[in-house]
């Protein structure tokens, strides 16, 4: 917004020629109240309904892989930057995976 110095139909513009810059800000956007709920004091005071806010996360996650695969096709040609955010997505994606197949065997202990 800042560098089409707020002109909303350039904004909308740029937003129709390139949807991944959409998707990957609204993946960022909806990060954000995660990251604000993420502290001790508010997982004690959303108590259950805390989790089911964070998995949301996976949701969120699935449009940021969507803003990668349409940022690969967009490219052509350099894919080593869109690369690299697809194979983070896919390992932090992959160890969320391996941690809950192994269930409470990797639980912390208390």
């Amino acid at each position: 917004m800042l560098d089409q110095f707020f002109d909303w139909e350039a904004i909308i513009k740029d937003i129709a020629k390139r949807p991944y810059i959409t998707l990957g800000f609204s993946a960022f956007v909806l990060l954000i109240p995660l990251a604000a709920t993420s502290t001790r004091a508010m997982m004690r005071r959303l108590g259950r309904r805390w989790g089911q806010l964070h998995r949301l996360s996976y949701l969120i996650a699935v449009l940021g892989v969507l803003g990668v695969v349409h940022y690969l096709w967009l490219v052509k040609a350099d894919y080593q930057q869109p690369a690299i955010y697809a194979v983070i997505v896919a390992i932090l994606l992959g160890m969320r995976a391996w941690w809950w197949r192994a269930g409470p065997a990797m639980a912390a202990p208390k």
